[in-house]
């Protein structure tokens, strides 16, 4: 197709192997079309093979389209011509519905924007609806893993289109081992040098909410979008923030249907096992045959039962089972007080988590060193994501740990955690790292919600974390956890204790910090969890 600029842009197109017209499904992508999102969904010709003319198509300067690549630049005018182009494709019945999962599932965002008549519902999966907030920074820290791996990668696809089979051959090689340990430890040479025009760099200048983020963010432009939309998330995913804060605004706003299903997925594989942990049968991903069902509602208005249906469905973690819910956030909330008798470092049996406020007040020390910073494992935020046993890392001294006791009856969490923290350190700048597990009766530990804050300087000293959103059963017998550190490296760049933003810290001015975390006294430490 032709850009409204003159820009080709090239796509793959199938069909269903039958006489008539059908609707469109279009998916708009940078990774070059044949790998078609085929990490996580079915082959396009599975979805031809349903009835669907399926167009899978390279964004502007990527794969084989002509044009120079910038993120998200280009995606709202092309967005828009694509679903027209799509829509008067022969064959098609001028009906067009998108699904695509990250920046397949941003382009149906931005190709939303201008209202084309053509485009009549889409499947968002795993994105930021915030760019800023949901996806390049979380509590204020870069996500320094995520994104500079995204960046090299991004920077290798560049090499391959120039030719460039050196610049190709060194950055395959350093996403195999991400250079996070640099003169300035975010600031990475290799990717200056082969792709200075890389959104990287601008990320990283940009390390505040403002008209920057703005610009690029979808929500933005979203206040008169008026679609229906099939919400796919997972509770392991970089972006579930995103996923959640899109479908509460839509939920909010639109007279079309929303509907949201979280699976216990990682950005991928959607499969039973995320991590270490096997979810079970029940977990593998059905969303092609939801999908199927969504277009054919919206798109061929057959009734297919969708408006039945709750419209959340979100699978509990320790259940291994899905749950329905007709509103999400809809719980009451429980509050667990953090309990020391100053050894929560070091001894698992001296820090809890009660019902009832201390008595007494304590502190706990965590002496942060940068030479040996607290490694991430699993979440959200980290390579490998997803649930694994932690017990060896909440053994460590620069990790405090709360526990309750075990549990006499199941507790089901499901909705937002916020940790509240009464913490102070001996530098004007701190890191705090906030995961909650499910201790098993065995001794293992496995993560289900973490989250991070980046603490500057002048700050109060009651430090508000809010952990990734989740659904889980922490069973009878078993203990809820909350495990606090002051570091969560490579996911996060380590903090130089003075306030420096990500983009300007260097490597030998990082200094070891001591933390200070206060249990009772005024300002009562505690985590808050929602239940239903």
């Amino acid at each position: 197709m032709q850009t409204r600029d003159g820009v080709r842009l090239d796509a793959d197109v199938y069909r269903p192997d039958a006489v008539g017209e059908f609707p469109v499904l279009l998916m708009r992508q940078p990774y070059g079309r044949a790998i078609s999102s085929t990490v996580v969904y079915a082959h396009p010709v599975w979805y031809a093979a349903h009835g669907y003319i399926v167009v899978i198509q390279d964004v502007r300067g990527r794969g084989t389209s002509e044009g120079t690549f910038q993120l998200f630049a280009n995606e709202i005018e092309d967005g828009f011509d694509a679903v027209n182009w799509a829509a008067q494709l022969p064959g098609s019945d001028g009906q067009v519905g998108m699904y695509g999962f990250s920046y397949q599932g941003m382009t149906q965002l931005y190709a939303a924007v201008k209202n084309p008549p053509a485009l009549k519902a889409i499947a968002p999966a795993m994105l930021a609806y915030d760019l800023y907030t949901d996806w390049a920074y979380e509590g204020g820290a870069f996500c320094l893993q995520a994104n500079l791996g995204w960046a090299i990668q991004l920077a290798a696809e560049t090499a391959r289109r120039k030719g460039d089979a050196e610049a190709y051959r060194t950055l395959v090689s350093a996403a195999r081992n991400l250079p996070v340990c640099e003169v300035m430890p975010t600031r990475s040479g290799l990717l200056k040098q082969l792709e200075p025009d890389s959104f990287y760099h601008d990320w990283l200048e940009h390390s505040t909410p403002g008209p920057y983020w703005e610009a690029l963010s979808p929500k933005t432009w979203f206040t008169e979008i008026d679609l229906p939309m099939l919400h796919i998330g997972g509770w392991y995913d970089t972006f579930l923030r995103g996923t959640l804060q899109l479908y509460e605004a839509m939920a909010a706003q639109s007279t079309q249907r929303q509907q949201l299903v979280i699976g216990p997925w990682s950005h991928l594989p959607w499969s039973r096992k995320a991590g270490a942990m096997n979810f079970g049968a029940n977990a593998v991903s059905d969303c092609d045959r939801l999908q199927i069902r969504w277009f054919d509602h919206f798109l061929k208005g057959v009734d297919t039962g969708l408006l039945d249906e709750a419209p959340i469905r979100v699978f509990e973690l320790g259940g291994d089972r899905w749950r329905e819910f007709d509103f999400w956030e809809a719980g009451q909330t429980q509050t667990f007080y953090l309990v020391s008798d100053g050894l929560a470092n070091l001894r698992e049996q001296s820090g809890s988590l009660a019902t009832e406020e201390p008595v007494l007040p304590a502190t706990d020390f965590i002496v942060h060193d940068p030479w040996r910073p607290v490694p991430a494992l699993g979440g959200h935020a980290a390579a490998p994501a997803g649930c694994f046993d932690r017990s060896s890392l909440d053994g460590r001294s620069d990790i405090a740990t709360y526990t309750t006791t075990p549990l006499s009856k199941p507790l089901h969490l499901a909705g937002s955690i916020v940790a509240e923290i009464d913490c102070t350190a001996d530098t004007p700048s701190f890191d705090l790292c906030a995961v909650v597990s499910d201790v098993h009766p065995n001794g293992a530990v496995y993560n289900l919600a973490q989250g991070y804050q980046r603490v500057e300087p002048g700050a109060s000293n009651l430090v508000k974390i809010t952990l990734q959103s989740t659904c889980a059963c922490i069973q009878p017998g078993h203990a809820l956890r909350l495990s606090l550190s002051g570091a969560c490296f490579p996911a996060y760049p380590v903090n130089d204790g003075n306030g420096t933003p990500a983009g300007e810290a260097r490597l030998m001015n990082q200094q070891i910090i001591t933390l200070s975390v206060h249990s009772g006294g005024v300002q009562a430490s505690r985590l808050i969890v929602t239940i239903a």
